[in-house]
């Protein structure tokens, strides 16, 4: 994947890592387009980046998501980049639920099938680009899930399942498929912007343009702090880390 000379367009670009993203790529001279539903995050983040632009949308609304690829496309004729960055991550007591379930029916909505309607709407396009490339935000907790936030680890499990998928099914494209798997990062996404315990957005980012930069671009960005949940499974130590996570959460450890 190459770092400059790009249209983007990136989910959730509004705030935490997708607004982290934006502003990495437009500071290396990409034409970058933020979607997300808060307009006033959208408008302090192009304020801050002259020439990025934005749109908005709800990733939980199909219709929405296929009126916005269309529009991106038509404005943006040059795009050649989606990163499916939107999520929400909430706290369920499964044996507590409302009525409806609207917490995982959201989740679902959001993290799962926005960036499989987003894609599916823009692969046409992407397509005819000499040069293109889908990233997909998945998690660390998609290889060890944090139990206080089921349907979220389920989700991101999902999207790394799906990238797999796409990736094989792509392999014979000029299309690169990646995914982006983040640690614990110090985002507003369940109040961890000051925690201590997680990594610093901008550390992130930073390793993440390190190794988006190696040529040829690693399917999976992994930075060092998601090495050990990523490759818990792997490395034989699964249940003692899914333990002690889990354990630490809800105060039993």
């Amino acid at each position: 994947m190459k770092l400059s000379g790009n249209t983007i367009l990136i989910t959730g670009g509004g705030s935490g890592i997708g607004r982290g993203l934006a502003e990495a790529f437009h500071k290396l001279g990409n034409q970058v387009v933020i979607a997300g539903r808060r307009r006033q995050a959208l408008d302090e983040t192009t304020a801050a980046n002259p020439g990025m632009k934005s749109f908005t949308v709800d990733m939980q609304d199909g219709e929405a998501i296929k009126e916005i690829a269309a529009r991106t496309v038509d404005e943006f004729p040059a795009l050649n980049v989606v990163v499916n960055n939107a999520g929400i991550m909430r706290a369920e007591k499964l044996l507590a639920q409302a009525p409806g379930l609207a917490d995982a029916e959201a989740t679902v909505a959001t993290n799962l099938l926005g960036p499989i309607r987003l894609t599916a709407a823009l692969l046409p396009h992407l397509e005819k680009q000499p040069q293109a490339a889908v990233m997909n935000v998945s998690s660390g907790l998609a290889f060890l899930p944090l139990a206080l936030t089921p349907t979220y680890c389920a989700t991101k499990a999902a999207i790394h399942s799906y990238t797999l998928s796409l990736r094989y099914q792509l392999r014979k494209t000029h299309i690169e498929v990646l995914e982006l798997i983040p640690p614990y990062v110090q985002t507003h996404l369940m109040g961890g912007v000051d925690d201590p315990r997680a990594m610093p957005l901008g550390q992130f980012i930073g390793e993440v343009m390190e190794i988006l930069d190696r040529q040829p671009t690693p399917p999976e960005v992994v930075v060092e702090n998601v090495k050990n949940l990523r490759f818990a499974a792997e490395g034989g130590r699964f249940d003692a880390i899914f333990n002690g996570l889990n354990g630490s959460m809800s105060g039993e450890s």
